[in-house]
Order: C-alpha cells, then structure tokens, then sequence
C-alpha cells in the first residue's frame, strides 16, 4: 500500500473522502447533504480523470489504475436508475465508488504508459467504456440481490422497484453493453492480431462472464421469480466472474496473455 503524494493522489483521495462522508450523511438520514457530499465527488473524480487524460495525453482507460479511475464516476449511473428505472440504491452506489477508488487511491501503479500499438485503434475507448459502463450496472445488480438474499425490501420512496426486479433490470441494462463489448473486442483483434478469437485468457474469462449472465436470464426467463434466491445467487456469480476478469487475468502469474498490459 503507498500513499501518492500527487496532483492526482490528491484528487483522488478528495473524491474517496466526499463518497465516504456522503454514505455517512446518507446513513444518519441527512440526505441532502449526503446528496450534495456525493454530487462534490463526482465532480471531483471527473475532474481527476480530467487530469489523468491531460497527463497521459490520451484517454486513460489503458491499465487497471485508469479503468478504476473510470469506474468511480458513477453518479450518473445513480440518477440514470432512480430517474428512469425506478431502481434506487444511492448509498450503495457511493460504495461501490469508495471500493474501487481504494485501490487506484493505495495500490495500482499510477506511472503514465505509452499507448502499445494494439491500443492505438478507434475502438480502443468504445470497447473499454461499455465494458466499464456494464461492469457498474452488475455491481449494482449485486446490491439489490443481496438485498433479495437477506429480505430487505425499498422503503415506501419513489415507487421503487423490489430487490428481485431490480436486480433483473440492471442486469437487462448491463448485458447487452457487456455482449457490445464481447464483439467489439472480436473485432478489434481481428484489426490488431489478425484473427476474432485468440483463445487469450482475458478473452476466455471474458466469454465465462457473459454466459453466466446468459445462463441468469435463460432461467429467470422460464422460472420468472419463482425461485428468486437462485437468480440472486446466479447475479452475484457473475461479478464474481468479472472480478476474476478484470483483477486475477491481469495480475497473476497463472495467465500470461496479450492482455497483461492491463496491469499496469
């Protein structure tokens, strides 16, 4: 663990200090100014991949210190699913925005790179930001299924939807941005390496995600809710899935692959 005694370190620890004081806020029931504390982090957090962008002068999503970067921007997300989906959990989502800036605040390597040759394709930034962008409505799926495991239901605010529902709707959110990011991916290895498919670990784990959430929907579509602790248990195995994929295939040993600069 090391502290960065950086322009960047310091953004980045302003932002994890406003998510944190923001779920405070949100626990002791001062929601405004929970609410406010989170909308501060947010901006915090762009300007800080603001930052990162002028520093690397490309767009940081290249390794897992740029991608996390990337992930802790998640207040649109928030507003996106209360606004339109009628799926809340706010709090939980300054959460997910502590956790993943933890290790881009304390441990991922924040050294510029420069861009290797395979990255340097148009679909560099539309392949990565779809996978980000699935990657935060998954974990928001968690949240609700967990919720469904232990019985908790949404208070009477909104016209939210239950636990169970929402997990399936973030998930019919996310997938289909994971299966633009499975076929994007395809394609820009055909453009970099010459061919769809490498059989590369990141691109194996890859596939493993996404049939899991296939399996998730197959069977929520010919039970419905009928065994709801199962669809639960499924959703939650499928980030476990992408964790493995987005932290194990890039810093172990085990898998040497044509992904490994995502290390960083």
């Amino acid at each position: 663990m090391e502290i960065k005694y950086t322009v960047q370190g310091l953004l980045i620890y302003i932002t994890i200090a406003a998510y944190l004081l923001a779920l405070l806020m949100s626990i002791f029931r001062l929601k405004k100014l929970g609410q406010l504390l989170y909308i501060f982090g947010f901006v915090a957090a762009v300007v800080s991949f603001g930052y990162r962008w002028y520093h690397v002068r490309h767009v940081p999503m290249q390794n897992l210190f740029e991608v996390f970067l990337c992930l802790g921007m998640i207040y649109p997300v928030s507003l996106f699913c209360r606004r339109v989906l009628r799926v809340g959990g706010q709090s939980a989502d300054m959460l997910i925005g502590i956790v993943v800036l933890f290790p881009v605040g304390f441990i991922f390597n924040a050294n510029p790179q420069k861009l290797p040759p395979a990255l340097q394709s148009w679909l560099f930034v539309p392949h990565v930001a779809v996978y980000v962008l699935s990657y935060i409505f998954m974990a928001k799926a968690v949240f609700h299924a967990v919720l469904q495991l232990i019985g908790k239901t949404p208070g009477p605010q909104g016209n939210l939807l239950p636990p169970e529902e929402a997990t399936y709707r973030m998930i019919c959110v996310g997938f289909p941005l994971l299966t633009i990011g499975l076929v994007l991916g395809s394609v820009w290895g055909k453009l970099a390496w010459g061919d769809y498919w490498g059989w590369d670990p990141k691109e194996l784990w890859s596939l493993a995600s996404w049939l899991v959430y296939v399996g998730y929907l197959h069977f929520r579509y010919m039970y419905g809710k009928k065994h709801a602790q199962i669809n639960s248990i499924w959703a939650i195995t499928g980030l476990v899935v992408i964790v493995v994929t987005l932290l194990w295939v890039n810093l172990s040993r085990f898998f040497p692959g044509l992904h490994n600069y995502g290390a960083g």
